[in-house]
């Protein structure tokens, strides 16, 4: 029986796909927090790992917290790139299967058009930097590794910005969301199915991924679609970024091409308005 790690397991996409694990009993699942792999001690991490011998890694976990992350560098790159790192070279060293989770703030957002695995990398904040080396670091210390770029992400487990709006929504009368920043958010039990397609699948091609739901929207468009699916009176309105100033510089434009993911894995990817209206339900 091949054994899973999923670490950050209690984020929004370790919860799901542990919801999912479920269906799949074949698999030993090895879920982990914080506390059975600490990615910001890597003398630890490197013990952990020797200690759960898994055969195949979903490393779900990383430092998000966006805005912290200006004044917390040294602790955003021990995670997200030297963990990752370690994490890699040794999924090298024992043949292990590896699927990386990074973002679309590798990005420095000023495409226009739809941003595929190849387009340029230029992150504008300590985050996306330290993402960004985390994946090189990935691929050079195990080029076998699968690295899935995503955005928005949102789900019914953690703290996400349909959840915020969805609470914001029942308490005001009136909010204003940003309408300048595009991409398109991604249901986290999508991008989970993805995954363990992948793992299913008869064949395992290395390299970077996109994944997000389509469809090309603002966080205002994507607000004004929950207002609607709850059945909210609060009045919403649009802002450019500029009004709603963060110590975290945001991509203007990180819309994710997915056609490599759908081609090579046959992936159904939901348009975001259908995998929206599962959150309601």
């Amino acid at each position: 029986m091949k054994k899973i790690l999923v670490t950050g397991s209690s984020g929004q996409l370790g919860s799901e796909i542990a919801v999912l694990s479920e269906s799949y009993p074949k698999y030993e699942w090895i879920f982990a927090d914080r506390t059975k792999i600490t990615l910001n001690d890597l003398d630890i991490l490197q013990i952990q790992l020797k200690d759960i011998q898994p055969d195949i890694i979903l490393n779900c976990g990383a430092y998000t917290a966006v805005d912290k992350a200006e004044t917390e560098k040294e602790l955003a790159f021990r995670v997200n790139h030297l963990a990752i790192e370690l994490i890699a070279r040794y999924t090298a060293e024992n043949d292990v299967s590896l699927i990386h989770v990074s973002t679309d703030y590798v990005f420095d957002g000023t495409s226009s058009i739809a941003l595929s695995e190849d387009s340029e990398t230029n992150p504008i904040n300590v985050y996306g930097e330290s993402k960004l080396a985390g994946e090189i670091a990935c691929l050079k210390e195990n080029p076998n590794s699968i690295i899935i770029r995503t955005s928005w992400v949102y789900s019914k487990f953690g703290n996400n910005f349909v959840k915020t709006m969805q609470r914001l929504m029942q308490e005001r009368d009136e909010i204003n969301v940003v309408n300048d920043q595009i991409g398109s958010p991604t249901y986290a039990t999508d991008l989970a199915i993805a995954m363990i397609d992948i793992i299913e699948s008869s064949k395992w091609i290395p390299g970077i991924y996109n994944f997000s739901n389509e469809g090309e929207i603002s966080w205002y468009e994507f607000a004004l679609a929950i207002k609607v699916l709850g059945d909210y009176k609060c009045n919403v309105g649009g802002i450019p970024t500029s009004a709603y100033p963060t110590p975290a510089k945001r991509p203007k434009f990180s819309l994710l091409n997915k056609e490599k993911i759908k081609s090579i894995y046959n992936l159904d990817v939901p348009d975001y308005r259908d995998s929206l209206k599962k959150m309601f339900v």
